[in-house]
């Protein structure tokens, strides 16, 4: 069996694409930083993380598009994929990816909002980000009635 679960920080915004030809399929690939339950350095204190890059496609390629942005936690599950390609300078590269069959928020918009803040940031905030005012008082946000043929998880 090949079953992987993850739950990390986005380290930068996805990044989306789209195959060529009508109508082609969305294909999202974002890093999460996984914390590790033990820590290197005993004497600093600082906990190691492990940087796993994860690809998703159609659907869910655009739900992340639209709503993970840098410094999210989020929860994966899916499967290992490996593989590998000669570069240019003629040397075999292998890799390893988490192919993402769902993902999910793990903490509210206020939290995530508050990491982010506090995180320092290489890109500025979206512009398609969700307004205050489309968010309820526990930090989430209200979903408009007649768009749930646009939501994966419904």
């Amino acid at each position: 069996m090949n079953k992987v679960i993850l739950i990390g920080r986005l380290t930068r915004d996805p990044e989306v694409r789209y195959s060529a030809g009508e109508g082609g399929t969305a294909y999202a690939s974002y890093t999460l930083a996984v914390d590790r339950r033990f820590r290197r350095d005993r004497d600093n204190g600082d906990q190691t993380a492990d940087f796993i890059r994860c690809v998703v496609f159609g659907k869910g390629a655009e739900f992340a598009e639209k709503y993970f942005r840098q410094g999210m936690k989020i929860g994966v599950t899916g499967r290992i994929q490996t593989g590998s390609y000669t570069n240019r300078e003629g040397a075999k590269v292998y890799t390893t990816d988490i192919v993402v069959e769902d993902q999910e928020f793990v903490e509210s918009k206020a939290v995530s909002d508050g990491y982010r803040a506090s995180a320092p940031s290489a890109s500025p905030a979206p512009a398609a980000a969700p307004s205050a005012d489309s968010a309820s008082a526990d930090g989430f946000m209200n979903i408009p009635d007649g768009i749930d043929e646009e939501l994966p998880f419904i």
